[in-house]
């Protein structure tokens, strides 16, 4: 386990019973792989880039756990150069990597993703900070080319 997930287990132990903070993961023993365990792990989450269609058709907010471990796929599927951001849904989670073309980044930071063709990106994260965010398309007004988040 790295110093940030122990850091990061011990602040989610310590806010137990703290009021909104308490948001614990969604199993007891998370064992070597600490919050990344199999057990910690949140529903996947499908987004599509595609000209004029909307960005997730499912129910928004997507709920989300705070502590909690969730695998992002953003699939574009070429009809336009289209891209994702949302700085503040970056800010609020911890990003294990992304994933594109079976290549791994671990970013520090990452504010957008730009597609120029057709491609998947697969980001696995942590949420950590409660709060509403959202991912959207840039320059968009549209309530379809977004996606609002609850991190609870």
């Amino acid at each position: 386990m790295t110093r940030f997930s122990l850091a990061l287990a011990a602040a989610l132990a310590a806010g137990a019973g703290a009021g909104p903070l308490a948001a614990a993961p969604l199993c007891d023993n998370l064992g070597f792989a600490g919050l990344l365990a199999s057990c910690n792990r949140g529903e996947p989450i499908e987004l599509t880039l595609a000209s004029g269609q909307p960005l997730h058709a499912g129910a928004q907010p997507i709920e989300l756990q705070s502590g909690a471990y969730y695998e992002l796929e953003i699939t574009a599927d070429g009809s336009a150069e289209l891209a994702i951001t949302g700085s503040d849904f970056f800010r609020n989670i911890w990003i294990n990597e992304i994933v594109i073309n079976d290549i791994e980044i671990r970013p520090m930071a990452v504010d957008s993703l730009e597609f120029d063709a057709a491609g998947t990106a697969r980001i696995s994260f942590v949420a950590i900070k409660p709060g509403s965010v959202e991912l959207k398309i840039p320059g968009s007004t549209g309530d379809a080319q977004r996606v609002q988040f609850s991190i609870r």
